[in-house]
């Protein structure tokens, strides 16, 4: 594989993550996951922009503008002949003394990978609602996508482990969130819904297109309100799954609906 590392293309053996930069050892950095399709970036102007929403919050410097980054995602997509796959940009803080309070000025360490991947129409899934862990809505870390996922993948491993391929996390006052790596859509009296970004959901750029092309509506929604769902599915910028089931009981009939077929075609 050839990777971008800090403004050129190297071989992957050849790629240099320093021992002491801070996204390795603290998670100081935020991360894009971008799907490949026809050899283009799908949606890069949403997700460059919620790279640098995510870089103000914690106040970090994306070291390169939005035509640089196009170009560099695009140079690591012919380097490795990507027609449909996906893109991975992570942005550290680089490298820093021991200790919490951040190097000034800091020196961003830039690395984009990519692979072949086929992003057809994904499986249904199943999923639990995780009781190891909760996403918290009150943080300013909910809106954004910070390299430490360690909620994603606690509640993931509960999932496996309960026999189910995905989990649902809630927030702090008990109500639906997300999923691991997806954002979540009931669909309740033939409208579809999704929770809101004040309860703790991501602002996912494929829940925006889905939001937008099913003129979906963003309401809290409780553990109870799986039960008046006729279908249910999971988005994330490399596709939509639908969710059969919640913790052994089905969602409506059991099986993917009309509005997920629907939602499908908007990828």
């Amino acid at each position: 594989m050839t990777v971008f590392l800090n403004g050129r293309l190297v071989a992957d053996s050849e790629a240099r993550i320093e021992p002491t930069d801070r996204g390795l050892t603290l998670g100081d950095g935020l991360f894009e996951t971008i799907a490949v399709r026809g050899r283009r970036a799908a949606r890069t102007d949403a997700h460059l922009a919620r790279l640098g929403d995510g870089a103000e919050v914690i106040g970090l410097a994306v070291p390169l503008g939005g035509r640089e980054l196009r170009s560099a995602l695009q140079d690591v997509i012919e380097a490795n002949a990507i027609d449909f796959g996906v893109l991975r940009l992570t942005l550290t803080r680089g490298l820093g003394p021991r200790g919490l309070p951040p190097p000034v000025p800091a020196q961003p360490t830039l690395l984009i990978t990519g692979a072949s991947q086929d992003l057809t129409a994904q499986e249904p899934v199943t999923a639990v609602i995780a009781t190891t862990t909760r996403r918290n809505e009150h943080s300013p870390l909910s809106g954004i996508k910070s390299t430490c996922c360690l909620d994603g993948i606690l509640a993931a491993r509960e999932a496996a482990k309960r026999g189910a391929g995905d989990a649902l996390l809630l927030n702090g006052a008990g109500n639906l969130a997300e999923a691991t790596a997806a954002n979540l859509f009931l669909v309740i009296d033939a409208t579809a819904v999704t929770p809101p970004v004040d309860d703790g959901a991501m602002p996912g750029v494929m829940r925006a297109d889905v939001i937008r092309g099913l003129s979906a509506a963003e309401r809290t929604l409780g553990p109870a309100d799986l039960s008046s769902a006729s279908e249910a599915f999971l988005t994330n910028s490399l596709g939509i799954r639908p969710l059969t089931a919640v913790d052994g009981e089905p969602i409506g009939d059991g099986n993917p609906g009309p509005v997920s077929a629907e939602a499908q075609k908007i990828i």
